[in-house]
């Protein structure tokens, strides 16, 4: 198809490379620019859907640090506070 859209050889010189109708590559061309816009709407759409999925899961991740850190945080604390106790006793 971008050799076709290139027009950098013919309709027939392509034709007779690929072993396919210039009418049907014709068609082809037509089908495509006709369809183009809807094309890249979809690739919009897609880029859009994946930037949300991406935003969410990073939004995610980063609630997931906050917790761990407070996890670590509370973890460090208890185990300063142990150590403190076993050193009294001694």
């Amino acid at each position: 198809m971008l050799e076709i859209l290139r027009e950098e050889n013919t309709l027939a010189e392509i034709s007779k490379k690929h072993d396919v109708s210039q009418q049907l590559l014709s068609r082809w061309k037509a089908e495509f620019i006709a369809n183009m816009p809807a094309v890249f709407n979809k690739k919009n759409e897609d880029v859009d859907k994946l930037k949300q999925e991406h935003e969410e899961e990073k939004e995610h991740l980063v609630k997931k640090i906050g917790e761990l850190t407070l996890d670590v945080d509370w973890l460090l604390k208890k185990q300063s506070q142990i150590s403190q106790m076993k050193k009294k006793d001694r």
